[in-house]
């Protein structure tokens, strides 16, 4: 018989995936339907319903893409970029760096404009460069920037990409659900995000929404989508009832389960109230940091564009963060993140998302601190 091994829970205050309430355990365990019953096609209308409200859009191309939240930045790109078409992404993290490396893949021809790792980029930039490209197809940044901690600003964007042809694209993998996204009244085209972050569902689906705008670039592109399985006039068949006047056929087995926590986590969100869980999560991302600098922790990101959510910090006196991070992991059971890129070895990236932004988890983690590191 092989060996069974336990696996021993712990406090996820990483960047991701996030502490997952007992309720959305307990929807992962209903039982499997098929993914063309009609009770299953039910619930992911439900679902879709959901996604509207905490994008804050009236987009009816708004579903969950079957895969994780880089799935879903690939599709948004996979979409609405062909070969040879030009597009503008803010970098200044590894996400943007990420949207970089797909869109060349695709073909693109890629403008950058980059940021300090830690900042956020100013508008004008995006906007200069947008004026010198105004044949741009798409311009796209990250709100909510993980590797970071860096919290983009982009009502201005929206209103000066609006009066164009270019489709603005955001990523807000771990924005949605923990601070205001509300893509119609910004003006974004094209959205995604992911269910591990503040939705606090388990990792593997995608939330994404498309505009009227993005949907009809993607209606006259002169060249399939590059992704049969992320190729959204496919997917509108399935996910949409009576899209273009079809009935639902099928597309791909999707996960009918992972469906069903998502539709636990957006009825918790709508009991919660959607201004209400944008609060707690302002307030417990402002105690922590609070409690961070008072212990000689130096945050790593932009003064005044810093996500509450997910803090990036430096530790005291200099200390190397990767002993610190195992101890804490090994003899308190709490997971925190190391930096990446520029910050490899050099911050903590801490999590308090969905259901684990709340006072008690930041005192547990602050104990803990305090057992690992001293206060002087």
């Amino acid at each position: 018989m092989p060996t069974t091994h336990t696996i021993e829970p712990r406090l996820l205050l990483g960047p991701g995936p996030s502490p997952v309430h007992d309720r959305i355990l307990a929807a992962l365990a209903q039982p499997t339907l098929g993914h063309l019953d009609p009770q299953f096609l039910a619930v992911m209308d439900e679902v879709n319903e959901g996604l509207r409200k905490v994008f804050g859009t009236k987009n009816r191309m708004t579903f969950p893409i079957s895969g994780t939240g880089s799935a879903a930045m690939e599709a948004a790109l996979a979409n609405v970029i062909e070969p040879d078409d030009r597009v503008i992404i803010g970098v200044n993290g590894v996400f943007g760096g990420r949207m970089v490396e797909m869109a060349k893949r695709m073909g693109a021809r890629v403008v950058t404009v980059d940021a300090e790792w830690g900042r956020v980029i100013p508008t004008e930039r995006l906007l200069a460069a947008l004026a010198e490209h105004p044949d741009a197809r798409v311009l796209a940044v990250v709100q909510a920037e993980t590797s970071t901690g860096a919290w983009q600003p982009l009502e201005e964007i929206g209103a000066a990409v609006a009066r164009t042809e270019t489709l603005f694209l955001v990523d807000t993998v771990t924005g949605l659900a923990g601070i205001p996204v509300e893509v119609d009244k910004v003006g974004i085209d094209v959205c995604y995000s992911g269910t591990q972050k503040c939705l606090g569902v388990p990792p593997g689906l995608g939330p994404i929404t498309f505009s009227e705008k993005a949907l009809r670039r993607v209606g006259i592109r002169k060249t399939p989508c590059q992704s049969w399985y992320f190729d959204v006039t496919q997917l509108a068949t399935y996910l949409i009832p009576g899209y273009q006047g079809e009935e639902r056929r099928y597309h791909h087995t999707a996960p009918i389960n992972m469906v069903y926590a998502l539709r636990e986590g957006l009825r918790m969100v709508e009991e919660e109230g959607l201004e209400a869980r944008w609060r707690r999560h302002a307030d417990i991302g402002a105690r922590l940091q609070r409690a961070l600098v008072e212990r000689g922790f130096e945050l790593f990101s932009q003064d005044g564009h810093r996500l509450p959510q997910l803090t990036a910090a430096s530790l005291p006196g200099g200390r190397a963060e990767a002993p610190l991070r195992s101890a804490l992991l090994e003899k308190h059971g709490i997971e925190v993140g190391g930096g990446l890129g520029p910050a490899k070895g050099k911050i903590w990236r801490i999590g308090m998302m969905g259901w684990g932004a709340r006072v008690a988890v930041v005192e547990q983690l602050l104990e803990a601190i305090d057992d690992l590191i001293p206060r002087s």
